[in-house]
């Protein structure tokens, strides 16, 4: 059963996003707030809708009160790709940081692109950092929070990948709270894999880490706020819905 209703909402998600950006394409040449707000909305509601209806998967928001009122970096744990969409409804018109090879994808790039995002080059080295750097002032001067995740990749859940070093420059250069998110989306949607399980999955909105720290202390600080966080959801998760 599990697998059928995986399908079906993989076969939604394949129709409800080319009829959406076959319908939106005039939407390319108006300013990206009218793309943002109601089109990009109205087209995250239809996924979370059938991931909810169909795959009997929802989520829920802890500690909300920690969320930025204006700009701030959101340095996330990354198990899925559920959070890549789900975070343009927890956060006000959020600046991700993205490899550019993801622009060149057709219908779904050109969205991307029009949406704000932050690419860069990761073969560039140092100029990609800087050209990250310049991205974020100006998503910050916009008011919009910036979304890395440190990590670079996606990590299944025990995973422990290295914490690279961009959060790192993001914090000293912007000067602005980072804040750390906890989550345990890679139970219910694997990396890379196709079924959707039923469940919640819990995104934790920890409390920021002050700009001010150097560098070392600073991605000691991150890190460990993130792993130790995401493993308590995790492990929550685990005994919560024991088919996972």
């Amino acid at each position: 059963m599990t697998a059928l209703r995986s399908a079906l909402f993989v076969a939604f998600i394949w129709i409800w996003t080319f009829a959406l950006s076959v319908l939106y394409l005039p939407l390319l040449i108006l300013p990206k707030r009218i793309l943002m707000r109601p089109a990009v909305q109205l087209w995250l509601a239809g996924v979370q809708s059938m991931l909810r209806s169909l795959c009997g998967l929802d989520y829920e928001v802890r500690g909300a009160e920690n969320l930025p009122d204006g700009a701030a970096v959101i340095a996330s744990k990354h198990q899925s790709a559920f959070e890549t969409f789900i975070f343009h409804l927890i956060f006000n018109d959020p600046a991700f940081i993205l490899k550019r090879e993801l622009l060149w994808i057709p219908f779904f790039g050109w969205y991307l692109g029009k949406s704000g995002v932050i690419a860069i080059d990761r073969s560039a080295g140092t100029k990609a950092l800087k050209a990250m750097l310049k991205g974020a002032e100006q998503a910050v001067a916009e008011g919009r929070p910036v979304v890395i995740f440190p990590e670079g990749t996606r990590a299944a859940p025990g995973a422990k990948l290295p914490y690279h070093s961009g959060v790192a420059m993001l914090y000293g250069g912007l000067k602005i709270p980072v804040i750390p998110i906890a989550l345990n989306s890679g139970l219910f949607w694997r990396r890379r894999g196709f079924l959707k399980k039923a469940g919640t999955i819990t995104i934790q909105v920890l409390p920021a880490i002050a700009p001010g720290m150097d560098r070392k202390a600073f991605m000691a600080e991150l890190e460990t706020r993130i792993e130790t966080a995401t493993d308590a959801l995790v492990a929550e998760a685990r005994g919560r819905f024991p088919g996972l």
